[in-house]
């Protein structure tokens, strides 16, 4: 398809995301397409290795794709958006627990849904355009594509902090952080996806010093409160307005539920579960949520002036997380 280039090179499988005009935003065919992909190899002794990039300086993958998701919700059909999420979860779930290694070149924007392809390579390579985030609670969502499941496993309370502010990481904090874990010059990213379609070789990838991070020394001790009001009073506090500002615009169930599942997914023993739990919101989101709204004011309308309406009580968040029966999601593939 025109969105992607899947091909092999030599000893590799290669997908490059094919759409920087829209900073290659993942839609539900590119979701299916990359799984597709990923299954043709699993098994073919042609492919040692696969190669995930993107074309264009700005942008690895700055998201998914929603539009479609939410004019669905907007006209009740509520089956657009489930079926996009369980496909593009399913597509994160076999890059997490691919045979073969998987190296991701994630420049630019690597947001969402981009952290869901990229974030859970076993090879996972930032630069210094490197702009990680996940910033869904300012569109009434919640840290999904399996991102409550690296959430949850950051150093201390970056988890929390991440997940409820939406702030972006560079290089340095991606990698310390456990959303990245090799450093290397963009400049020189073409020799080395040349060295690794050649060799098949993933031990020919050798990581630089990365920069600082700049997390490392941050004083998120207000994140273990035991409620988003109660870090936001400790927030009020100690003057950090930079944390309190994004939680201010951002929805307060969105929230409430992602502060209950980044904590929840610490006792997780896979990232199917995280990604399960994230779905019980997801499935949910554009009938009972921020969701559409949220998208309305950030990306549709562009007004930046979301009108949030939902409640976030420890019931309201329960009832966003409970069990879907029937249609919870599987991973018996």
């Amino acid at each position: 398809m025109a969105d992607l280039s899947i091909r092999t090179d030599r000893r590799a499988g290669r997908i490059t995301l094919t759409r920087p005009g829209a900073l290659n935003a993942l839609s539900h065919d590119m979701a299916n397409d990359i799984k597709a992909a990923l299954d043709g190899w699993r098994d073919d002794p042609a492919v040692a290795l696969v190669i995930i990039d993107a074309e264009g300086d700005r942008a690895f993958c700055a998201g998914g794709d929603i539009a479609a998701v939410y004019h669905g919700g907007r006209a009740g059909d509520h089956g657009i958006g489930q079926r996009f999420f369980a496909d593009e979860y399913r597509m994160n779930a076999s890059i997490a627990d691919y045979p073969k290694p998987v190296v991701a070149f994630m420049q630019g924007f690597v947001m969402g849904g981009g952290v869901g392809i990229g974030g859970h390579a076993s090879h996972r390579v930032v630069g210094d355009s490197t702009q990680m985030a996940m910033p869904e609670s300012g569109i009434g969502l919640i840290p999904d594509v399996g991102g409550t499941w690296l959430l949850s496993r950051a150093p201390g309370r970056i988890g929390e902090y991440l997940g409820l502010t939406g702030a972006r990481m560079g290089a340095g904090d991606a990698i310390h952080a456990g959303f990245g874990n090799l450093y290397l010059p963009e400049s020189e990213w073409p020799a080395a996806k040349d060295r690794l379609a050649e060799t098949g070789d993933v031990s020919v990838l050798k990581g630089r010093t990365p920069p600082p991070a700049a997390l490392e020394d941050r004083d998120l001790s207000a994140f273990g409160g035991r409620s988003v009001a109660e870090i936001m009073a400790a927030l009020q506090a100690a003057g950090d307005d930079e944390a309190l500002k994004p939680m201010r615009r951002n929805s307060p169930l969105s929230m409430a539920a992602t502060l209950a599942m980044v904590r929840a997914a610490r006792g997780d023993q896979r990232m199917q579960d995280s990604l399960s739990r994230e779905y019980r919101f997801t499935h949910r989101a554009t009938a009972d949520s921020d969701f559409v709204e949220g998208v309305r004011a950030q990306i549709i309308d562009k007004d930046r002036n979301p009108a949030w309406s939902r409640p976030a009580d420890p019931a309201a968040v329960d009832a966003m997380l409970a069990t879907l029966g029937d249609a919870e999601l599987n991973w018996e593939d």
